[in-house]
């Protein structure tokens, strides 16, 4: 795996990737990192595949506009929870504190990052719990375990021994999102792929789940913009 540099201001990398299967050029720019990623298939030169991301440069250069600056969690800042923005403002005390109207952090500016991201954290695993909890009881099968971790590359999962893992940055999204990645979860207790039969569980523990799944799509990766470091 190589990489070019597209010129320009600012300068675009450009991972290459070869792939004996791939049987065109193409070019992927990741909704989660904002990393440009170009397949080049079996015979194709690599100044061939410059000249095409040259050709290609407006449309990046467009969609890389398009997606949102990262955000730092600190004091000012808009933290979205359960799906409602809400600003980070200096608290009194030691603990943190979540009224109707903002998130109240005490502390000097350089530890709000790890005050809120503790908080966000313990938010998430009360909340994914309860609806693992919830889902669990309907599906008549038990979990044998809870974990939460930071993942760009998939919501939630489940083991072969009924263990449940979520990536605590759904309490960012809107409830009903997340009550959804729980109701998928816990359906690969009764089902381990994604077949019909699956899909007919999440169904009956959820609802139509149609809605929520596309918002993970489209929006969810906006999820990954706070910072917490």
């Amino acid at each position: 795996m190589g990489q070019i540099n597209l010129p320009g201001n600012p300068p675009i990398p450009v991972i290459l990737r070869r792939s004996a299967r791939a049987r065109r050029l193409s070019l992927r720019l990741s909704r989660l990192d904002g990393r440009v990623t170009l397949t080049l298939p079996k015979g194709v030169s690599e100044a061939e595949g410059r000249d095409f991301v040259l050709s290609k440069e407006s449309w990046l250069r467009a969609h890389l506009d398009q997606q949102q600056a990262e955000v730092p969690v600190t004091h000012g800042a808009l933290l979205p929870l359960h799906g409602a923005d809400l600003p980070i403002r200096p608290g009194s005390g030691r603990a943190v504190r979540l009224t109707e109207t903002a998130l109240e952090v005490p502390g000097h500016q350089d530890q709000v990052p790890r005050r809120v991201q503790a908080f966000v954290k313990t938010l998430a695993r009360d909340r994914l719990a309860e609806a693992s909890d919830r889902y669990s009881q309907a599906l008549g099968r038990p979990y044998t375990r809870l974990t939460l971790r930071d993942t760009r590359s998939r919501w939630g999962s489940c083991t072969a021994d009924g263990g449940l893992m979520y990536s605590w940055r759904l309490i960012l999204a809107p409830p009903a999102v997340l009550d959804y990645v729980a109701a998928h979860e816990v359906a690969h207790l009764a089902e381990m792929n994604h077949s019909p039969a699956f899909w007919a569980v999440v169904e009956r523990l959820y609802g139509d789940w149609k809605a929520p799944r596309r918002w993970l799509r489209t929006q969810g990766p906006q999820l990954h913009r706070y910072r917490f470091d």
